[in-house]
């Protein structure tokens, strides 16, 4: 198995109000292709700033990042923006989605700016990813005509769309209700079954027993790093709870 991502002796210092925070105090690993890792941590312990190094959003005061085999270091903001459409799908807690816009041109949005694909083969793969996380009746659907879970798969889809080696997923159930949770943890788990390297940022709990890697952060330190042997099916957790009550 080989590195997707290797941070060494990460640290990221910020100067609020003359004093230094020091947000990330020397974090160090590496994440193999094909992992599931869940990310977590309580407000304050770094966890947003190293999603921001992960994700090529910010850079670290000091220490080196591997994405993929490259240095991101002395990178340009074009050459970090280039490397992010082609490296990282993001999956936000608020979706992030245009309003008033339909379910494929939201997921075609990354390819735009991708001159060597035509407009048929931009909607021919937004296609293909909507189909892939069940959103294939609901294409023309607009943002706003569809439910918060609907919302998130055409993230998803979104995501997934520039085939990148590493979805970065931020709080990706936190507005949802928990039947609608558990429908968007089956669809990441289909995902890491197929070989897909997911890291999914949560303060809860829970949901590390659906993933085969924990990471816990306090005070800008890794303080826990266990790999899961008994992964929970999140399928299994969706059918044991009880039927939704009709209106």
């Amino acid at each position: 198995m080989s590195a997707i991502i290797e941070l060494k002796d990460i640290k990221r210092e910020f100067i609020v109000g003359g004093e230094t925070v020091r947000a990330l105090r020397g974090v160090s690993f590496s994440i193999e292709a094909g992992e599931f890792v869940t990310i977590m941590g309580t407000s304050g312990s770094g966890k947003s700033t190293l999603l921001n190094t992960l994700g090529c959003l910010d850079k670290p005061t000091s220490g080196e990042y591997l994405l993929d085999g490259t240095s991101v270091g002395g990178m340009s903001k074009n050459e970090l923006a280039e490397l992010r459409n082609h490296k990282i799908g993001f999956v936000f807690q608020n979706y992030n989605l245009l309003a008033k816009t339909t379910a494929i041109d939201n997921v075609e949005l990354p390819l735009m700016y991708n001159a060597k694909i035509t407009a048929a083969e931009r909607r021919a793969k937004a296609i293909k990813a909507l189909e892939a996380v069940g959103l294939g009746d609901r294409l023309e659907h607009k943002s706003n005509q569809m439910s918060g879970g609907q919302q998130q798969r055409v993230a998803i889809a979104r995501a997934l769309i520039n085939d990148p080696v590493i979805i970065l997923a931020d709080e990706a159930t936190g507005n949802l209700d928990t039947r609608t949770s558990f429908e968007i943890l089956v669809l990441f788990q289909e995902l890491h079954n197929m070989g897909r390297t997911i890291i999914f940022v949560t303060h809860n709990p829970d949901l590390a027993t659906y993933s085969s890697r924990n990471i816990v952060l306090r005070d800008g330190v890794v303080i826990k790093d266990i790999r899961n042997e008994n992964i929970s099916s999140a399928k299994d957790a969706l059918a044991a709870l009880p039927p939704p009550q009709e209106l």
